[in-house]
């Protein structure tokens, strides 16, 4: 569990198309065996610390003839952003994946000043 003390809390949220595949023939779409699409997000303000950060497949593309295997986490947290990972492996062939995150962490309150 996260305390976040006398910070006000801040919730910052968004989406990201991962990638494409299927137009360029990308390596999800034609590849085999594990594969791994990475992509940063960086916040438009930062947190005080590194906040708690959940990740979700809003949308997902995937071919019917094989298995539909994925993995999607949130990697690399920082009060200034966070890396989503999409991984799949086997056979499955995977068009396009956009991700939705949702991050919450302690913030500077507005009141707040430096001495």
């Amino acid at each position: 569990m996260i305390r976040f003390g006398h910070a006000s809390v801040g919730v910052a949220r968004g989406a990201k198309l991962l990638f494409s595949a299927f137009e360029d023939g990308g390596p999800m779409w034609t590849g085999q065996g594990p594969r791994e699409a990475r992509q940063r997000v960086v916040f438009l303000e930062p947190f005080l610390s590194a906040p708690v950060v959940h990740v979700s497949v809003g949308m997902w593309d995937t071919g019917g003839e094989t298995n539909q295997r994925g993995d999607i986490q949130a990697d690399r947290i920082t009060a200034e952003g966070f890396d989503i990972v999409f991984s799949t492996w086997g056979d499955t062939r995977v068009a396009r994946i956009r991700a939705e995150w949702l991050a919450i962490g302690p913030v500077r309150h507005l009141d707040d000043f430096d001495l």
